[in-house]
């Protein structure tokens, strides 16, 4: 857990996690809605603007841009003298995670779910949370994705703008999202070690490193936006 909180905290920290929700909702949205149904996508959901073909157009095409940036900084980081192999381990994995954290929101606001920041418009303690179990949806967690299939229910209840905290305290996320973050520490060890022999080849070292990033982000995008697909009638 110690690991996974490190890494989470790392990646955190990185301009490219935060997203601001309104912001993305009317840059995807602008090319399909007026300015009437903009509204309403920011102040209850895209799903009541959206069908269900735009919607998958749109987390698509969210999907390829971070694939291809986090491909691309991967690749640098396998590169001989480029940040140093000691220090390009841990920085790209905290790249890596940034943009699984930035799609998370992204795919999140698409399909409804309220703001994940909070009212100063800061990643809090909550988002870590809600991160972490969306984290343990991608990479296959039985128990985060019976936990956020909750939670999507309780969302679909009300309309809330803004993370409703009451309702992450009603389903126990705290709990749930610590034992998913030991969950992850021990798949993140396993997997680094991947990484790391890829930056120990030179030359070969940055195609390789880029190919792992390649085969471990687009699976669990993938399986983030089918979990949604799936729980889509739950927040309609």
């Amino acid at each position: 857990m110690d690991l996974w909180n490190k890494a989470l905290k790392s990646a955190m920290a990185i301009p490219v996690v935060k997203v601001d929700r309104e912001t993305f909702l009317r840059k995807e949205l602008a090319v399909y809605c007026n300015p009437s149904q903009l509204n309403i996508a920011v102040s209850d959901s895209p799903l009541k603007v959206l069908n269900k073909a735009q919607l998958s157009k749109i987390a698509n095409g969210c999907i390829k841009y971070h694939l291809t940036l986090v491909c691309g900084v991967s690749a640098l980081a396998g590169l001989p003298g480029g940040w140093g192999l000691a220090a390009s381990i841990p920085a790209d994995i905290a790249q890596f995670y940034a943009h699984v954290f930035a799609l998370i929101q992204k795919l999140l606001y698409l399909y409804g779910w309220p703001d994940l920041q909070n009212e100063q418009g800061e990643l809090d303690d909550e988002t870590a949370q809600i991160l972490t179990l969306f984290t343990g949806v991608m990479m296959g967690s039985q128990a985060a994705a019976e936990t956020v299939q909750r939670l999507s229910v309780e969302f679909a209840k009300q309309v809330a703008i803004r993370l409703p905290k009451k309702a992450l305290t009603k389903y126990a996320v705290y709990n749930v999202a610590k034992q998913v973050a030991k969950w992850i520490g021990i798949k993140l060890t396993k997997d680094g070690f991947a990484k790391s022999v890829s930056k120990i080849i030179p030359l070969i070292g940055a195609p390789i490193s880029a190919g792992v990033t390649y085969w471990t982000y687009k699976p669990m995008a993938k399986r983030l936006k089918k979990h949604l697909d799936e729980q889509l009638n739950l927040m309609v």
